[in-house]
């Protein structure tokens, strides 16, 4: 009897390739041990509320105005809500067709696209067309309707970051596309080198692949770097020179923790070059609400802006956006707050600033603190997460462990992550889920835990790394390098 269309054997095989290991063996792990009454720590995903992190008052009291209109007509709403932020929720309610229970615009609804655009406006100094941003729900999907549009099959390569965030390989293997890895160089802080940008896009080509994209993602996931300004430039240029676009992933923006490297975006340093880069590179800008000081992931808001596209091909990403009819609209919402939160002299400006500031200035120190500690450990080595939400450290595992590894069946790197949860019940993502060079082994975890709970934490990996080491170290002369 023939398989039926469901049955494993039957379905498309690029779902079979896409390997997403942020909600891999590790999570689902953790998960069992969770059921079965062990304290998990997931610092697996950059999820910062399920690590403790408070909504901010301010956007939260607008959505919940929004999503319950009658609060609006309520005499005792000025009792509950400040001025501002009714006013706020009013304003949103008038510029959409029906609530937040009603579709919106492929796009997105157009006034908040226009706060978008004056936002970027705002951080570049540039000009920002409304008609050439379309919000999303979540960045991820933004990068997956891109995608979609770039890949026609598998002779199309992306160049892809590694270390890189598994949304890129599993989705180019979902869309039948072929990923071109650009190795980061650990050594000099995840650094970007355009000789590795040469050889990696001649070797593509040397196998037949037409490379179409190129994908930065700045800040780093799962490395943390912070690209410069000269970096970007030479990225543009390679771009410009290989006649490729760019795919800016800028979703951890305001996650910065140093003052040596500011954000600064593909945008604004394409736009500064001038032309004839600034007419001609191809640039897709991301952004969520999932992440700095909002961090908001389960609301799913996101957008991109279109450089340089031709209009007819934006015509085509709007036919594809149809398609779902709608983003998520209070999403939409969040995203407008986002970009234009309270400004001084309004009656919310002082609560806002204050929460978002402590927020950030408490990723700022247990940045600090996750990297020190991992640099205490025994053979473990680690950059300085200068943004993004993730610390990326490099394991030397000795040769004992590698080959307990090999007699279980497991990569190196994820033995001892299983180790690492069954031990001490922190869930973590080994490095070969984003790629790395061979031989070489990393985990990721978040710098989300709460403040107060990261020296424990860190102490808590401390000794579970001593013993593993102890276990497994060869003590006739194993050294760390």
């Amino acid at each position: 009897m023939p398989p039926k269309p469901l049955d494993y054997e039957s379905i498309n095989e690029n779902v079979k390739k896409a390997q997403y290991a942020v909600r891999g063996e590790l999570y689902l792990r953790a998960t069992e041990l969770q059921k079965e009454g062990k304290k998990i720590i997931f610092t697996n995903v950059g999820n910062p509320h399920a690590l403790g992190q408070k909504p901010l008052t301010f956007p939260r009291q607008v959505v919940a105005l929004c999503q319950a209109p009658f609060l609006l007509d309520d005499p005792n709403v000025g009792l509950l809500f400040p001025a501002d932020a009714i006013a706020r929720a009013k304003q949103y309610l008038s510029i959409t067709s029906g609530g937040l229970g009603a579709y919106s615009d492929s796009r997105g609804i157009p006034g908040v696209r226009k706060e978008v655009a004056e936002f970027i406006q705002r951080r570049d100094g540039y000009p920002s067309d409304p008609e050439l941003i379309y919000l999303t729900d979540g960045a991820s999907k933004a990068v997956m309707q891109t995608l979609n549009t770039i890949i026609k099959g598998p002779g199309d390569g992306i160049m892809v970051p590694v270390p890189q965030y598994p949304l890129y390989s599993a989705t180019i293997a979902l869309l039948g596309g072929t990923l071109v890895p650009y190795y980061l160089e650990e050594t000099a802080n995840w650094g970007l080198d355009t000789n590795e940008l040469r050889k990696s896009i001649s070797e593509a080509r040397y196998k037949g692949l037409h490379v179409k994209a190129m994908v930065i993602i700045n800040p780093g996931n799962p490395t943390g770097q912070c690209l410069s300004a000269e970096n970007l430039r030479e990225v543009l240029q390679f771009c410009y020179d290989e006649n490729l676009v760019l795919l800016g992933d800028e979703v951890y923006q305001t996650n910065i923790y140093q003052d040596e490297r500011p954000f600064i975006s593909s945008k604004k340093v394409l736009m500064d070059i001038g032309p004839p880069l600034s007419k001609e590179v191809q640039l897709v800008s991301f952004h969520s609400v999932s992440k700095g000081y909002l961090g908001e992931c389960g609301q799913r808001g996101g957008y991109f802006e279109m450089t340089n596209i031709p209009p007819e091909t934006v015509d085509e990403i709007y036919k594809v956006a149809s398609i779902s009819l709608s983003p998520n609209v209070p999403a939409q919402i969040f995203m407008g707050l986002m970009v234009n939160p309270p400004k001084p002299g309004d009656i919310s400006f002082d609560q806002f600033a204050r929460e978002s500031k402590g927020i950030l200035e408490s990723l700022r120190r247990r940045a600090r603190i996750m990297t020190d500690g991992f640099n205490s450990c025994r053979n473990v080595v680690c950059n300085f997460t200068e943004g993004a939400m993730y610390s990326f450290p490099q394991v030397r595992l000795p040769p004992k462990a590698l080959e307990a590894a090999k007699q279980a069946g497991k990569v190196a790197d994820v033995f001892y992550c299983l180790k690492l949860l069954e031990a001490t019940g922190i869930s973590t993502v080994p490095g070969s889920g984003f790629g790395q060079k061979e031989g070489v082994f990393h985990l990721r975890t978040t710098i989300l835990p709460a403040e107060e709970e990261m020296p424990a934490i860190m102490d808590s990996f401390k000794k579970f790394n001593d013993e593993f080491m102890e276990q497994y170290e060869d003590h006739r002369g194993y050294s760390r390098l």
